[in-house]
């Protein structure tokens, strides 16, 4: 195949439109329910990959942060509203919903499958074994 746009384009290389998701968590003694729209992987993730992996970004909050987003792909979070850093005082993401938002990524980028050893967690979300390494 020759490289061009129109090329990839039939191929699929091109990631499309964010990917409407419901997704679950608790907080506290209360269970929340949002819509989040997900940026299958991509160049933003690729991106964040290779930052985290020479330091300069935590990998979860880059990951979370390179695939959540409003309907129109505009990015809904930094690494620093993940992780804290933009405002201290408001602190950093909770984990129930930080797991949440990882199982959706998981779920529109594979599709929906869900993967034979998947670990279920307190907070009643689960992560897949593979997700859990990938995160370490």
């Amino acid at each position: 195949m020759k490289l061009s746009i129109e090329n990839l384009t039939a191929e699929g290389a091109f990631t499309g439109r964010p990917i409407e998701k419901e997704i679950e968590w608790k907080q506290g003694e209360k269970e929340l329910k949002a819509t989040v729209y997900i940026r299958p992987l991509g160049y933003r993730t690729a991106t964040a990959d290779v930052l985290s992996a020479g330091g300069k970004i935590d990998g979860v909050a880059g990951r979370i942060a390179a695939s959540i987003c409003d309907e129109e792909g505009n990015p809904v979070f930094t690494v620093a509203d993940i992780t804290g850093q933009a405002d201290p005082e408001r602190g950093e993401l909770d984990g129930n919903l930080t797991v949440a938002l990882l199982i959706a990524i998981s779920e529109v980028n594979s599709l929906g499958k869900a993967s034979a050893s998947q670990l279920k967690m307190k907070s009643g979300a689960s992560l897949s074994s593979t997700e859990l390494a990938d995160e370490q």
